[in-house]
């Protein structure tokens, strides 16, 4: 695969990306920072700053909507100044993202030209939202979660309305770390299934 697709979630293990209320102001949710621990090792030589390192060298960004609301959109900039295509229900008169972001409504369409403004780098997903989208439209190759050895016990769920479809998954890479596994999985086409 040239450039995938690819999800970048931190996730608990009973499958929650965000604390409970999460809003802007509190936009992790109650206790939600908790997942993002193993960013403390970001700059290290291990396994956390491997896989940090290789998310910023993505080409482009899709993010959900909700997810670039409460990021501040980035100012505009999600990393190096690489594009950032919003997956969004409607667009408002007049609203105009700020910097690299431009709305799009569309799930193939917003997946085609990430792929195109990537180039040979892989496409980074943020939010549980376009990640959704992304799965049910057939459009996510990659996963790469960050499971996080604590039960939220609420919140925001990854994977809550995915649909009745069966979706099997080949994990492909497992990186152990102070706190956290790196899971990366690669999603199979329905014509794959076993």
């Amino acid at each position: 695969m040239d450039n995938p697709i690819r999800l970048y979630m931190s996730m608990s293990l009973d499958g929650y990306v965000a604390g409970p209320d999460d809003r802007p102001g509190q936009e992790l949710g109650r206790d939600g920072g908790r997942l993002f621990n193993w960013l403390d090792d970001r700059e290290s030589d291990g396994p956390s700053g491997q896989v940090y390192r290789e998310a910023l060298a993505t080409g482009a960004v899709i993010s959900g909507r909700r997810t670039f609301e409460l990021a501040g959109r980035w100012q505009g900039d999600h990393h190096d100044g690489v594009p950032i295509f919003v997956l969004t229900h409607q667009v408002a008169d007049g609203d105009v993202p700020p910097g690299h972001a431009r709305f799009v409504t569309d799930v193939e369409d917003c997946a085609r030209q990430a792929r195109a403004a990537a180039g040979d780098r892989p496409v980074m997903v943020h939010g549980a939202g376009a990640a959704q989208a992304l799965l049910r439209a057939g459009q996510l190759d990659e996963m790469e979660i960050h499971l996080v050895q604590v039960l939220l016990g609420g919140g925001r769920r990854l994977f809550d309305h995915l649909g009745g479809d069966h979706i099997e998954l080949d994990l492909v890479r497992r990186l152990d770390d102070r706190d956290v596994t790196h899971l990366r999985y690669r999603v199979r086409r329905p014509e794959e299934a076993a």
